[in-house]
């Protein structure tokens, strides 16, 4: 069921009776120091915005990066470990050590916090999104403040979010909240490098066509694994949920949520989308994938039908029945995503198939869809 949001401007955000829940995430970057160390200041004057706002009414879910950068002052590392196995266990120390910051800081302004910690499995997994929610929930009603990070002390290349930013966006609608403030070094999107003299700030997106010719870094630096490009996937990835999404420096937190003009602001779109269809177009992990013909491509996409089998060309990876898989045009660019009803190993032989030869090979049963359109959900392929 679609939710029209409220929070439809800078003001509203200020209001918690409006945005009465709202996701903050601050990366590594935003926490250190110029060496690369948890800067406990930048944390506590954080802490302060946060506890303000929950003061005010408003509840807050926190997606904290930081875990390692906590950790190489204490297992003397000069920097952020490049191997996968340094890096696990720096996020292995370093998230303790950064949970007693926030403890202690928040235990200041008598907030208990809760640690979430959360890998690609929870979230692309429908039963186990579910239960996020529900922890998330409960955590909410009971006064505490969720601290949510990705666990990378388990997590590996080929299992990770990436960075945290795609995470708080996908958080964002887990927890069924009114605003999503993205934090980081730079203090709003601008059209062109902010080193530039002539950047100019971009206040306000009302759509992805407002971001055509920008220039934005690819990857973020030093401690952190984000960029503004990752920033604009999450806005895009939230505000065309209904979330609204603004985008500033951490030193900006608290005139974001008091609702001054700072930083962009993501207009978010007029009705949230159906949880299953965010989930299985963003959070969803795919093992596998099919690719099919142009009328399967019209099909799905301006027919809104389901896909089936006679449209199917081939068949790439392993997945089973109930997975996620990606559909691809003839060019191999990736146009739905659903789950399959079919498994790898059974598909193949149904490639091509009309409805009434399954019947008559397989049996009566044996003519469903290849993905069901309740379980498909359109990609823009353009962007």
């Amino acid at each position: 069921m679609t939710v029209t949001t409220a929070v439809t401007s800078r003001a509203a955000l200020a209001d918690p009776n409006r945005a009465r829940r709202v996701v903050v995430k601050i990366g590594s970057s935003s926490l250190t120091d110029p060496g690369g160390r948890l800067d406990v200041r930048k944390l506590n004057a954080l802490v302060e915005v946060l506890a303000a706002r929950r003061a005010s009414g408003g509840q807050v879910v926190l997606v904290s990066s930081g875990a390692i950068a906590s950790a190489l002052g204490v297992l003397g590392l000069t920097a952020r470990p490049q191997d996968l196995a340094t890096a696990q266990a720096a996020a292995s120390v370093g998230q303790g050590l950064l949970m007693a910051h926030y403890t202690r800081a928040f235990g200041a302004h008598d907030i208990t916090v809760g640690q979430v910690l959360l890998t690609v499995e929870d979230v692309v997994r429908r039963a186990h999104h579910r239960n996020v929610q529900r922890n998330l929930e409960r955590l909410l009603a009971l006064g505490v403040l969720p601290i949510v990070n990705e666990n990378d002390a388990v997590a590996t290349q080929e299992i990770k979010f990436g960075d945290n930013d795609r995470l708080a966006a996908l958080v964002s609608h887990l927890s069924k909240a009114d605003a999503l403030v993205l934090l980081t070094d730079v203090d709003a999107l601008y059209d062109r490098s902010p080193r530039h003299p002539d950047a100019q700030r971009i206040a306000r997106v009302d759509n992805q066509q407002d971001l055509a010719g920008i220039e934005v870094t690819a990857r973020g630096g030093g401690v952190g694994t984000g960029g503004m490009v990752s920033k604009l996937e999450s806005a895009a990835i939230a505000s065309g949920a209904g979330i609204p999404v603004v985008v500033t420096s951490a030193e900006n937190a608290g005139a974001v949520l008091s609702g001054a003009d700072v930083g962009t602001w993501f207009e978010p779109a007029a009705r949230r989308v159906n949880a299953r269809r965010l989930w299985l177009a963003h959070a969803a992990h795919t093992g596998g994938s099919v690719q099919v013909d142009d009328g399967a491509v019209r099909a799905i996409t301006v027919g809104k039908k389901s896909l089936l089998a006679a449209g199917v060309i081939s068949v790439a990876g392993e997945f089973d029945a109930g997975e996620p898989i990606d559909v691809l045009d003839p060019v191999g660019r990736v146009v739905a995503r659903g789950l399959a009803a079919y498994s790898a190993e059974e598909l193949p032989e149904r490639l091509g198939r009309t409805s009434a030869e399954l019947r008559q090979q397989f049996g009566p049963d044996s003519a469903r869809a290849v993905v069901h359109r309740d379980d498909l959900v359109v990609l823009d392929h353009r962007a």
